[in-house]
């Protein structure tokens, strides 16, 4: 069985059945975990007796003709900085190693377990989660499936690993700059970032980066991811910017899926500059939305300037909130010198500048209010260029490594709107490249339908390759 190619509600509906058991399940991800983990470093903390016994008490539900759930046994990975019972909650930080293990659970990672996943274990993440390659100085980087020499992106980039190779088929992800959708662009998945307030976010603690960060499950393909969201969004009462549940199914939206008739394609929002070879892949899927019936404008300027300034400013100031506890820890120095740099330029951060900078939001928003009352989705490419090299927070740009190669994403995390991203193709040297599908607030669900239409008509075998990787 390749968790990468049997669909999540087969995989449930097996164990619901009792064709195979969630043991079983639970110790093939084990196994895949065990071979291929030692090349990637997607897992940074593996309970396999605790695993198997969650496991085998979901099997006995079922033998005793209880419910186990939607997700019945699915192997879950859960990002490194959501709390899951029993596992440290590190954020990837030397300053957290130490950290008791968690006695609750986050309510998203609660929600997924009481669905029926058994959690496996923790996956890696750049330091609390904010730069857009995984790698840090507690357990250092991750690679890339496609190739060990590049980097998953970040930060859910130890999730993206492992879905990519295999090792589990659902994973959790947050996303507060692009950190679900850079992975799954340059890892070959299709991935989603909610809007703000669908995936539960509340818990003992506040949300570190405020109105910037949601939660959402991981997974390859659209169906997955949905059916994971099916059971995932809705209210939370310690979470309050929830959304109520909508009534309707998601995974029923997928029976129709489809692209809208007018779409807007903005290959650089105004400001980026892209690669030749990804937005030539890009361009590629945007005539493939054509022929499915998409009538397609090309927008020059979405933005009149790169934002980046004012994520850069509001995401310091929530860092600096959450780290400054931190700050005469014995291992403060081992803290990543440019996430230093990024608190301490905090600081001087003013509360009149922060609430200038949520005005600022707002007006980005009424720009893609205005924008999409003439078209239903917005296109982008979802990174500027293909995966990084392994542990380099750069990527490479028509030759020249460049730091803002995420120009694509963070925006949309400004205006809180739903956003996916599948895969358009291969480059040259076999790395995956994914474009971006915006909605209108509240949206999500003519998003997963476009994307799931997208997906299915570009038809990418974004089968990792595992040249250097055990069976």
């Amino acid at each position: 069985m390749d968790f990468r190619t049997t669909p999540l509600a087969d995989l449930a509906r097996s164990v619901r059945t009792r064709e195979v058991s969630a043991r079983e399940l639970t110790a093939l991800a084990l196994d895949r975990i065990a071979a291929r983990n030692p090349a990637l470093n997607a897992f940074v903390a593996v309970d396999g007796e605790r695993a198997l016994a969650e496991a085998a008490a979901l099997d006995e539900r079922i033998a005793n003709g209880g419910d186990p759930g939607p997700l019945a046994g699915i192997p879950l990975a859960v990002k490194d900085n959501h709390d899951a019972v029993g596992y440290r909650t590190t954020f990837g930080s030397p300053v957290r190693a130490d950290a008791p293990p968690a006695t609750t659970d986050l309510p998203f990672v609660a929600r997924l377990r009481a669905a029926g996943c058994v959690v496996v274990g923790k996956t890696n993440t750049s330091e609390f989660a904010w730069s857009a390659n995984t790698t840090n100085a507690v357990f250092g980087p991750t690679a890339n499936p496609f190739d060990t020499a590049h980097g998953p992106g970040g930060s859910s980039g130890g999730a993206a690993a492992a879905l990519a190779a295999g090792m589990v088929p659902l994973a959790t992800g947050s996303d507060g700059g692009g950190s679900i959708r850079i992975p799954s662009s340059v890892c070959g998945l299709s991935g989603m970032k909610p809007s703000l307030g669908r995936v539960p976010g509340g818990g003992a603690q506040a949300p570190g980066w405020l109105d910037l960060s949601t939660s959402g499950p991981m997974a390859r393909r659209i169906a997955d991811v949905t059916t994971a969201l099916d059971v995932a969004v809705g209210p939370d009462p310690t979470d309050l910017r929830a959304l109520p549940r909508p009534e309707a199914s998601w995974l029923a939206a997928l029976d129709n899926a489809h692209v809208p008739v007018r779409v807007a394609w903005a290959p650089t929002l105004g400001y980026a500059t892209v690669d030749a070879e990804v937005m030539a892949l890009c361009e590629r899927a945007v005539e493939v939305l054509e022929s499915l019936g998409a009538e397609v404008t090309t927008i020059e300027t979405v933005f009149d300037t790169d934002p980046v300034s004012d994520f850069l400013t509001f995401m310091g100031a929530c860092q600096l909130r959450t780290m400054r506890p931190y700050m005469d820890h014995p291992r403060w120095e081992e803290v990543d010198p440019v996430l230093r740099l990024v608190v301490d330029a905090a600081q001087s951060t003013t509360a009149e500048q922060l609430i200038g900078i949520f005005d600022r939001f707002h007006h980005m928003n009424l720009r893609l209010v205005e924008l999409f009352h003439q078209v239903r989705i917005l296109v982008t490419p979802t990174c500027a260029g293909a995966a990084p090299f392994k542990g380099d927070l750069n990527a490479m740009i028509n030759g020249e490594p460049t730091a803002n190669w995420v120009q694509f994403t963070y925006p949309f995390n400004m205006t809180r709107s739903p956003a996916a991203t599948v895969c358009a193709g291969l480059t040259a040297a076999g790395l995956p490249v994914g474009i971006q599908l915006i909605g209108p607030q509240h949206g999500d669900l003519v998003v997963l339908r476009t994307a799931a239409a997208l997906e299915a008509a570009l038809g990418v075998d974004t089968l990792a390759p595992l040249p250097d990787l055990p069976a």
